[in-house]
């Protein structure tokens, strides 16, 4: 569901969230109940070498307090071994 901004005149801008279908419904100001025009605004949307950077590209040290467990093995008795784990 989008992200819709929308323009209150005496009140100023705010963000409603609205389905496909709702995208051309009136929109109403929550403080004072005015109609409201909706803002075009563009999507938000990164590049990959954008989300790749860090601002610290050392690796980060992580400390576990126990060693984590070993699978453990499942036994089946029933005629599905299939659904083991189900």
């Amino acid at each position: 569901m989008p992200l819709y901004e929308f323009r209150c005149d005496p009140c100023g801008i705010f963000d409603q969230w609205r389905t496909l279908a709702e995208f051309d419904a009136p929109a109403y100001c929550p403080n004072c109940q005015q109609p409201a025009k909706r803002i075009f605004s563009p999507p938000a949307v990164l590049s990959g070498s954008l989300r790749l950077k860090q601002a610290n590209p050392e690796p980060q040290l992580v400390k576990r307090d126990q060693e984590p467990q070993p699978p453990r093995a499942r036994s089946h008795t029933g005629g599905r071994p299939w659904m083991i784990g189900h």
